[in-house]
């Protein structure tokens, strides 16, 4: 599942415009799949600043640890204190109560890309 609504980083990053200057991102159904259950998952602190493209965290599953890229920088807002006691809700909703991190972009939003391109990137429908 892909929706057409959201942009994509190669790093299988989702980004959901959160109005004004503002964005939610997580990441993608394409993401949890090849990671298996996510059983931990370590976020930026609200206040912190993040850069596009540099690690910003890490989710844990069974299978292994895998960093989380920003796809925009920025300072962040809010986190999604949840996956604390329920790191498997990116598992079951990935692009809604599975999101990560809302950040207030403060530079370009370069190197993200729309579903078609995501799509064609993962072979993904």
């Amino acid at each position: 599942m892909i929706p057409d609504e959201l942009s994509y980083t190669k790093d299988h990053e989702w980004v959901r415009d959160a109005g004004g200057d503002a964005v939610t991102f997580g990441i993608t159904d394409y993401a949890q799949d090849a990671l298996g259950d996510i059983v931990y998952v370590s976020l930026p602190k609200v206040g912190d600043a993040i850069v596009a493209h540099e690690p910003c965290g890490e989710v844990e599953s069974t299978k292994s640890v895998s960093e989380i890229y920003a796809p925009v920088s920025g300072q962040v807002t809010a986190v999604n204190e949840v996956l604390g006691q329920a790191p498997e809700t990116i598992n079951s909703d990935p692009y809604g109560g599975g999101w990560l991190v809302e950040v207030a972009v403060t530079g370009p939003r370069d190197g993200l890309m729309d579903a078609a391109a995501y799509r064609e990137l993962t072979g993904g429908e």
